[in-house]
């Protein structure tokens, strides 16, 4: 028995080892292409250990275009993520709280009506909110990348609600007989004991919104206003040469944001997943 425990896990080990491998390896591979000479990236690609490393990739593309450098685009990335973020979680944490504890009015048909609304595909809602925002004079602008996020975002909305049913009721009715309204229940009961789905929600924005490229493709216009996910694309070039070593070098810096709150947070998508339970 012991000899088929050992084999088994072993077995387990060499498979969870392989498909490992072959997830981190197009990662491997970009950093590795963003040391190489630009027409030496797709000569012997399959090759992790550059020939000659040239570092100079990432001054290059650091250098951006047309006189734009990266740290533009990088900032420009963080005001749309860093504000974007916080709006979608104050807006779902108040709706979530909404659905999850207030009765009112044809709560089951909203619920519903919200839910209905994760299951259309971007291409569905496209063009009307483009005609919209056009309406408003919000093209080439953050705003239709921001403003939507301050009306609550549907995953996160039914996240963060979840967590809160499996706070016990009793809190809320001592915070009453304590003379607490709904609002100080809100603030002092609900949120302290909701973060690790704030944070879970937070991290799924900030890389959502981080990684984002048809957003700001169909409404900005000027490249002074583009983020990193826009601004890699321009790397890409069919009428001339394309700098593929420096595009990949901003490749692996535009990644670097994305790790960093994954790995200082990661605890919090844990506890904020398992702790809701993903009950309906």
């Amino acid at each position: 028995m012991k000899k088929k425990r050992i084999t088994k896990k072993t077995i387990q080990h060499v498979l969870m080892g392989s498909f490992a491998l072959m997830m981190i390896y197009p990662l491997v591979w970009m950093v590795s292409s963003s040391l190489k000479k630009s027409e030496n990236v797709f000569v012997n690609s399959h090759s992790l250990i550059p020939s000659e490393w040239h570092f100079a990739n990432y001054i290059d593309g650091w250098n951006g275009f047309a006189g734009i450098t990266f740290g533009t685009f990088f900032w420009n990335s963080t005001i749309i993520t860093v504000i974007a973020t916080v709006g979608s979680i104050i807006s779902s944490t108040f709706i979530a709280y909404g659905f999850a504890r207030i009765k009112f009015a044809g709560k089951k048909i909203w619920f519903v009506a919200m839910m209905l609304t994760m299951m259309l595909p971007f291409e569905m809602v496209m063009i009307p909110q483009y005609i919209m925002f056009n309406k408003f004079g919000w093209i080439d602008t953050y705003l239709p990348l921001i403003l939507p996020t301050f009306f609550g975002i549907p995953f996160f909305i039914f996240l963060i609600m979840q967590f809160i049913r499996t706070i016990p009721m009793e809190l809320d009715e001592a915070a009453k007989i304590d003379g607490c309204n709904t609002f100080d229940i809100f603030f002092r009961i609900i949120v302290p004991l909701i973060i690790p789905a704030m944070m879970t929600s937070a991290i799924f924005s900030f890389y959502w919104r981080w990684d984002d490229f048809m957003g700001p493709l169909i409404y900005l216009s000027t490249p002074e206003k583009y983020p990193v996910s826009l601004a890699l694309k321009l790397f890409s070039d069919p009428n001339s040469v394309t700098n593929w070593g420096a595009m990949f070098a901003m490749s692996t810096l535009s990644i670097l944001p994305i790790f960093i709150i994954f790995f200082v947070f990661q605890r919090y998508i844990v506890d904020g997943i398992s702790s809701t339970g993903m009950k309906a």
